[in-house]
Formats: structure tokens, sequence, C-alpha cells
């Protein structure tokens, strides 16, 4: 194996790209060029590389937000280019947590946090309770009748994840999650990641330009030029190794 596979069957696979590209503008630019990416379930993915790697367009392609140009993109084993309802698929069992956090800034934290759930069939008392809890999860009940423009910029970003989990979603993607905070929110963020992985085995896909974030998966892709490069990134700061695998390793072990 190298870091841009990891082989799984269809039935251990979450995500599964099978030589994706997507073209844009006429065919001028080749956003992804041919990527082949398997996601087990449970597995905590950082894609890393450098501003116009193709780490947006890739994460778009898994997120269902968009479809690829040739290849194909399957969800547990089920292409998405053959679903019928990709708006379904997307509100119940993907969860998306972007670096502008993406509030309605006249909607209360409780009010945003349920705004996926009206895809569901819970009452209006339900999703009231179902928020809470989810803000209480990620250390913020004392903010649930704040307006975002009352809360922190970290306290922004964690009620964005309490929502991208409002529907109990298998797959959280994650698109430069800290890349608005300062250090304390920041590490805030990785570590309520963190719990979600490891308490929940929640599937995690987080794309970042910082080997600070990468670190804390387990296990890690370098795009770059629209391609998923084979080799490993070391992370001596964080005194952990990525293998040849793109396996997260403590140095020295």
């Amino acid at each position: 194996m190298t870091a841009e596979t990891e082989s799984c069957g269809y039935r251990d696979c979450l995500l599964r790209a099978e030589k994706v590209s997507r073209i844009y503008a006429d065919g001028a630019v080749s956003a992804l060029v041919d990527v082949s990416l398997d996601v087990p379930h449970g597995q905590y993915l950082a894609i890393v590389g450098p501003s116009g790697s193709g780490k947006s367009t890739l994460l778009n392609l898994l997120g269902a937000l968009d479809l690829p140009t040739s290849g194909r993109i399957l969800f547990e084993g089920q292409s998405l280019a053959d679903m019928r309802d990709l708006a379904k698929l997307r509100a119940r069992k993907i969860g998306y947590v972007f670096q502008s956090f993406n509030l309605l800034p006249t909607l209360t934290a409780l009010e945003n946090v349920q705004i996926p759930m009206f895809e569901g069939e819970l009452s209006a008392g339900q999703r009231a309770r179902k928020a809470h809890d989810l803000l209480e999860a990620v250390g913020l009940g004392h903010r649930v009748g704040h307006l975002p423009s009352q809360m922190s910029v970290g306290e922004r970003q964690r009620t964005a994840i309490a929502r991208a989990l409002a529907n109990d979603p298998p797959l959280l993607l994650a698109d430069e999650p800290t890349g608005n905070l300062d250090s304390h929110s920041g590490h805030g963020v990785l570590d309520l990641f963190d719990r979600l992985h490891k308490e929940q085995s929640r599937t995690l896909v987080v794309i970042t330009h910082s080997d600070e974030v990468a670190a804390r998966a387990e296990r890690i892709v370098t795009i770059r030029d629209g391609r998923i490069l084979p080799s490993g990134k070391s992370f001596p700061s964080d005194a952990r190794v990525v293998t040849s695998e793109g396996r997260v390793r403590p140095a020295g072990a």
C-alpha cells in the first residue's frame, strides 16, 4: 500500500474515490487527476497540501457537493452518480464544518443547530432538546440563546460542529476548521475532533495546510497539483511521523 490508497472492501469502506478527475473552465483547468482513495468506516483522515492543490475540490466530491468529470465516488458502496437524491444523503449522512462557520446571523446557536433536523421527522420540541444536548456536548450549554455575533470565533466554530452532528451522520467533513481560530480555540476544536473519533468512532476527513492539525489524524494523505502523492510527511514539532502507508506513529517507534 501507498499513502494514496488504503484498500477496504465495499462493506468496510464508507467512502471510495475511483480514478476521479475534475476539470473546470472548459477543460482548461484540471483540479484533480485520476485520484483514488479509500476511507474505511471510523477512520480519522487528514488531507494536506498547499493552496490550489485540489484539497477542497476533493472534499466537495467526497461530500457529494459536486460530481467528478470522470471516475466515480462511492458512499457505502453506492455510486453518488446513481443516487436520485443527493440532498437527502448530505442532510442525513454527512456533516460539514467550514472555515467560515456558515452560521445564520439572525438565528441563535440553538436555532442554527436545528437547521439540518428539518429534513427529519423530529417534532419542534425534540429538535430543540437535541440541539441543546449537542451544544452541551461541545461546551456551549451557556450559549444556546446567543446569536453568532455574541459569541467568540471559537464558540461559533463549536456551534457549527454541533450543527454538523445534528442528524448523527456517519461522516464528518471539515475544510480548514481551525483556519480562522486563535491557537487556544483551535486546540479546543481539535480536542473535540479527537473525542468524536475515539469515543464515537466517527469517520472524519479534515482538509488542512497545517502540519499541527494533520498530526492529530491517524492517517495523512498529501495532494499536490491535483494528484495524491505516495510519500509520507513528518511532523517533528509533534514528535510524530507519517509512514509510507499514511499512518501516524510516534517518532522513533
